[in-house]
């Protein structure tokens, strides 16, 4: 029942108590480092619905991605018109979401990413938080629902657009929205 009140109060942050305590937290969030490793979940609700589970086994990190397109792309050197240069209103392929697992898997080599979610946002940065999996951890290989993440093909599975958000990118998210939803 409780997760039910935090999910419409993350639906309208503005309308509830979180806008008032995510002002408050943005402060301390801002000096932290770029990936950090946090206790439990910012949003329960859902981290619970993406699988989350609150044993060993388990972690959860926050990562602040900036935002903003690739507005640092180096102008090339040699001659060309400016309308070639490619320097100016370049968009990254990936979206902050799948940026931020990677970053986060890159961290944690011994983790597997299992899904992430949107937490906050400001005029330049925004943050995720990304929950992984140990693999290897003897609570994770007893418990069947989750143990699946421990055989070999899973192996790396953020880099090869194995997650939620990495499907989301490739276009396999919405396949009966449509024809020109559906991935050829």
């Amino acid at each position: 029942m409780a997760y039910k009140y935090l999910r419409e109060a993350w639906n309208k942050p503005e309308a509830s108590f979180v806008k008032d305590l995510m002002k408050q937290r943005l402060i301390e969030w801002r000096r932290q480092p770029t990936i950090l490793r946090v206790e439990r979940p910012t949003r329960l609700d859902r981290a619970r619905k993406l699988g989350y589970k609150a044993k060993q086994g388990f972690v959860v990190a926050r990562v602040r991605i900036r935002r903003g397109g690739l507005g640092g792309k180096r102008r090339p050197k040699a001659g060309r018109r400016s309308k070639r240069m490619g320097v100016a209103k370049i968009k990254p392929a990936k979206s902050m979401r799948l940026i931020a697992e990677e970053r986060t898997a890159k961290k944690f080599p011994n983790l597997e990413v299992l899904n992430s979610y949107w937490v906050w946002e400001d005029g330049r940065h925004k943050w995720f938080e990304v929950l992984m999996v140990d693999p290897h951890h003897p609570v994770v290989k007893s418990d069947k629902s989750i143990n699946w993440i421990g055989r070999g093909v899973h192996k790396g599975r953020v880099f090869r657009g194995l997650t939620s958000a990495g499907k989301e990118v490739r276009g396999l998210r919405h396949r009966g929205r449509g024809a020109e939803k559906v991935r050829p």
